[in-house]
């Protein structure tokens, strides 16, 4: 009698697997799947996924920015660097469009931000582009409303998530059921964590915009965040720009993104000093979130991420 020995997967390795096998079933279950992508370490890492689950065959889908037009200009530089050098098709949806457009208004003066717009030209994006499926790289250890989300979140023809109406996820089994009009949002990196992305981008050398690790940028403090003194911040009376060394957790907004002071320089030392963090990073660093309570849900009912 012969046995057959078990083959033990790595905790990264696992979560690669779960992630490759949520691509392939998209790309079996959806006519016209897209990912958003926004040059961030976890649409990165998504993107990276996305190229293995299918390789040597090119990623069968697009990537869609959806840009607020306050980034980061480290960041636009790495999003046409990597479409450039992988030849993936880019689409842009452009919050200043819907603002042109007289379909939003931009709120105006200290703290305003077009986070929120961002939720027009998205579901404008996804209808625009007909897609049914759309990746995204939120993980459920970032926030709370993010944590309720199943793998495949169903929208409604308006782009809306209900909470409550939820579908069953057993023995990992997909259900992309939709009527013409709605869509799936799909989370790849759902049971990933912070830590787990950087291990991964240790463990496979994946490139990231510079501003991912420590380096001198002028500031402003406000309401307990370091806030990056670009073209697109209006600052207070009293506050004063100072140079400190900083890097930044996550990327979004630069009206609303914070950084954090760190010397961690490479990701070795990146993976050290989250190892050691009890605070997410869009707890530590998004102004966004911090308009109510129940702030991203919300946002997510209206269609956002």
């Amino acid at each position: 009698m012969t046995t057959r020995s078990a083959v033990t997967l790595s905790h990264l390795d696992a979560l690669e697997a779960e992630s490759v096998h949520i691509f392939r079933e998209v790309a079996a279950q959806f006519e016209r799947p897209g990912m958003l992508f926004s040059g961030g370490k976890d649409s990165v890492v998504m993107f990276h996924l996305a190229r293995k689950a299918f390789w040597p065959a090119p990623m069968p889908f697009p990537l869609m920015h959806v840009d607020t037009g306050h980034n980061f200009d480290e960041v636009i530089e790495y999003r046409d660097r990597v479409v450039a050098e992988t030849g993936v098709q880019l689409l842009v949806s452009h919050v200043q469009d819907d603002i042109d457009a007289g379909r939003v208004v931009e709120d105006t003066g200290v703290g305003a931000s077009r986070n929120r717009l961002q939720t027009t030209a998205l579901l404008r994006g996804i209808q625009e582009n007909r897609f049914d499926a759309v990746f995204g790289g939120a993980r459920r250890d970032e926030e709370k409303a993010r944590a309720k989300e199943r793998v495949f979140s169903f929208r409604d023809a308006f782009g809306a998530w209900d909470p409550r109406a939820q579908r069953p996820e057993l023995w990992k089994l997909y259900n992309g059921n939709h009527r013409k009009g709605e869509h799936i949002r799909v989370f790849p990196l759902s049971n990933w964590t912070e830590l787990d992305i950087w291990q991964y981008i240790e463990r496979e050398e994946i490139d990231l915009p510079p501003i991912y690790y420590a380096h001198e940028r002028e500031v402003i403090e406000r309401d307990g965040m370091l806030l990056a003194n670009t073209r697109f911040l209006e600052t207070l009376p009293g506050e004063e720009a100072r140079t400190e060394l900083v890097r930044f957790r996550t990327v979004g907004d630069a009206t609303c993104t914070g950084c954090v002071e760190s010397d961690a320089a490479d990701n070795a030392a990146v993976v050290a000093e989250v190892a050691g963090t009890r605070v997410t990073e869009r707890g530590a660093t998004r102004a966004d979130d911090r308009i109510s309570e129940a702030g991203m849900e919300d946002r997510k009912k209206e269609g956002y991420f």
